[in-house]
């Protein structure tokens, strides 16, 4: 019976949702969009079928937003973290990978929900490139993928003794820790190489996100993929230390390390003083691939929310979804409203239960 409703609530969304969403049709570039049915664009068997299909996938993953209040429910007396994507989460998906900025809504969003909650951003950029776009001092950065994370020096153990946490005062207070350090060298080396190689390939772009690289593609044109891919393997195999995988539309090149956005989130976890205690939710939001190993994580804790962000079905370890950034923000300020009216007559310390 609950899930009958959970798919009614869902489907109900998915048909108020297609007179204003914007549908991106994978494999093309960002710049040919087709809108959504609308009475200006009449509805074909294809768009009828996406929704249908998506309908169908919401049974399994349900939006974050109609399933908030359960969500909520079940976190009450809990400590909820918060981790973020940035790229296609904070912020839209776009052709340039530097103008990839959030908006002033998202930002404030982001700085509100920091407020009650220990937040952080882990994303595959680097990690002085992300602070640049979310401008916030009150959150925890992690970038490229994981590896290079300011997070606490030390936590503090809380007044009850059974957990340890983060100090309200992190001023002077945060340290670097990059597991991989040793692989600098050889990513300056190959970023610059990379750069030679396509330089001749229209809409190619390497960007160096410091301990790991990615060699953008969305505006290449299809004709020449194959050759950038070629040209991209051929470097890579001189470099015996590193692998690479694939984002949307980028090609990316980490150190062949046992570490990613999972590892990084318990390390940040663990950093809080939160990593042993079995009263924590993490909540993480996330579109890309790399995102699922942070998926992984929170499900073989056995509690959080694993929460992806897509316009389309996909095979994915995330409980909820969201279906684009515009959702992200009415989920984060949701978010930030429930914990101030659950909190206004307590302290932010009682609220993140740290000891004075």
């Amino acid at each position: 019976m609950f899930k009958r409703n959970l798919w009614k609530l869902n489907r109900a969304l998915v048909f108020q949702r297609s007179y204003c969403w914007q549908k991106v049709r994978p494999g093309c570039d960002l710049s040919t969009k087709e809108r959504a049915p609308n009475s200006s664009h009449p509805v074909t068997n294809e768009t009828v079928s996406k929704d249908a299909n998506y309908s169908s996938w919401l049974v399994d993953h349900p939006s974050a937003l109609t399933s908030f209040d359960q969500m909520m429910k079940d976190a009450k007396g809990k400590k909820i973290v918060v981790f973020l994507d940035y790229d296609g989460t904070l912020s839209p998906i776009v052709n340039d990978p530097d103008s990839a900025f959030m908006s002033d809504e998202m930002r404030a969003a982001v700085k509100e929900v920091a407020k009650y909650f220990p937040t952080a951003i882990i994303s595959g950029r680097s990690r002085d490139k992300v602070k640049g776009f979310v401008q916030l001092n009150n959150i925890y950065y992690a970038g490229s993928h994981g590896m290079d994370i300011m997070a606490p020096a030390r936590p503090v153990r809380s007044s009850d003794g059974n957990c340890r946490t983060v100090s309200l005062d992190r001023k002077d207070n945060d340290v670097v820790f990059q597991p991989a350090q040793k692989f600098l060298p050889a990513i300056q080396k190959m970023s610059k190489e990379l750069k030679e190689s396509i330089i001749k390939i229209p809409g190619a772009r390497v960007e160096n996100n410091i301990f790991c690289v990615s060699v953008h593609f969305r505006q290449v044109r299809e004709e020449d993929c194959g050759t950038l891919e070629e040209k991209v393997k051929s470097i890579l195999e001189h470099y015996s230390d590193f692998r690479l995988g694939w984002g949307k539309k980028v090609m990316e090149i980490r150190p062949s390390i046992e570490w990613d956005k999972g590892n990084a989130l318990e390390y940040l976890l663990d950093t809080l003083g939160l990593g042993n205690c079995t009263d924590v939710l993490p909540v993480y939001i996330g579109d890309d691939r790399t995102d699922e190993d942070a998926f992984k994580v929170i499900q073989k804790r056995g509690q959080g929310y694993p929460i992806v962000v897509t316009s389309s079905p996909k095979d994915t370890k995330a409980s909820y979804s969201l279906y684009d950034p515009s959702e992200v923000l009415a989920f984060l300020l949701r978010l930030a409203r429930w914990r101030k009216s659950s909190c206004s007559s307590r302290s932010l310390s009682q609220v993140w239960n740290v000891s004075s």
